[in-house]
């Protein structure tokens, strides 16, 4: 794409962009997408469809401006021990360091999280031999907090696996829980000082109502799905997710990163696709929220493009609910 880039419209035209994880580096917006084949697949609940191998970085100087691909930033030949399906990365800064991490399956068909260095937010990244040791599931997000310690968030369900991890190994045709038993929730655990394994053991972050009671397994307009992010706003951790099925993006609050979290409420409403992942960043006085849908190809569910919108706060602290297409043609 050559010509500004506009809210609600996709950011990039040249490929299908999807998953975006965006962060402000060096004064700019740095998005880490992941990066759908413009293949022709059958969709399933194992999401076979996503069948991406590689990452591209973009970029904006700010909202309205061009958005830059910065090409490939790394390849699943390039990874020892990834098979296939690089889906939604993450990346984060520390040690005067860029790290990006991402999902992949491994060579015995099992979802791992791997991560990778350069001393640029755009790559190219050099990944690590191995994945991160006791990492499973996708969808990394990766939080450093003000105090210097970092977190990562992880976990998504169907082809994501998570519910196959019930009992700390993997169990190939594990289900989820009754749908009146807790819904399980996202992992997450502290990472090391270097930013290359887990400090702390990964635990499952609990999601509760007002009353403090569990987010239950059917109640599919609030149980997590997939997709965590975790940002800050006025002293509280903000929680958002997928809640798949339902096709929204919801959010809890806490004041630990490793939660109890209440959910609170919708903030996307559901998207042209079966999919919804998301982000949301602060640059200069705006909050963003930068999300996927598949309006660029007309709406196939392994063709999708990233677009981002403003996101609003009101004097609460809650997050208004975003309608994308309300004063849009899609």
């Amino acid at each position: 794409m050559t010509k500004p880039v506009q809210q609600n419209e996709p950011i990039v035209t040249h490929m299908y962009s999807a998953d975006p994880s965006a962060h402000v580096f060096e004064g700019k917006i740095y998005i880490y997408p992941s990066h759908d084949l413009d293949q022709e697949m059958i969709s399933n609940d194992n999401g076979d469809q996503y069948n991406m191998e590689d990452y591209h970085v973009l970029s904006l100087e700010e909202e309205g401006s061009v958005c830059v691909d910065h090409g490939e930033a790394l390849h699943l030949k390039d990874v020892p021990w990834a098979k296939q399906q690089m889906w939604a990365p993450d990346a984060a800064y520390k040690n005067n360091t860029y790290y990006l991490y991402f999902p992949a399956r491994d060579h015995d068909d099992i979802f791992r999280i791997g991560v990778a260095t350069s001393a640029s937010p755009s790559g190219p990244f050099k990944p690590e031999p191995d994945y991160i040791p006791g990492s499973f599931s996708i969808d990394p997000a990766v939080l450093v907090d003000d105090d210097g310690k970092a977190y990562i968030y992880f976990g998504g369900l169907w082809g994501g696996q998570l519910e196959k991890w019930q009992t700390g190994t993997f169990i190939g045709d594990a289900e989820g829980p009754d749908a009146a038993a807790p819904a399980l929730g996202p992992i997450a655990a502290e990472l090391s000082e270097d930013m290359l394994s887990f400090k702390s053991e990964p635990k499952e972050l609990s999601i509760v109502d007002g009353n403090g009671d569990p987010i239950l397994a059917g109640d599919e307009e609030r149980r997590y799905f997939e997709g965590p992010w975790v940002h800050k706003y006025n002293g509280y951790y903000y929680l958002s997710y997928s809640t798949g099925t339902t096709h929204t993006i919801v959010y809890a609050i806490s004041k630990n990163p490793l939660g109890p979290y209440v959910y609170q409420g919708k903030i996307l409403t559901p998207v042209v696709g079966w999919t919804t992942h998301h982000s949301i960043v602060q640059f200069k006085e705006k909050w963003y929220l930068f999300y996927h849908d598949s309006s660029l190809s007309g709406g196939a569910d392994n063709k999708r493009c990233v677009k981002f919108t403003e996101l609003k706060y009101g004097d609460d602290g809650t997050i208004q609910t975003i309608h994308p297409y309300k004063d849009a043609i899609v």
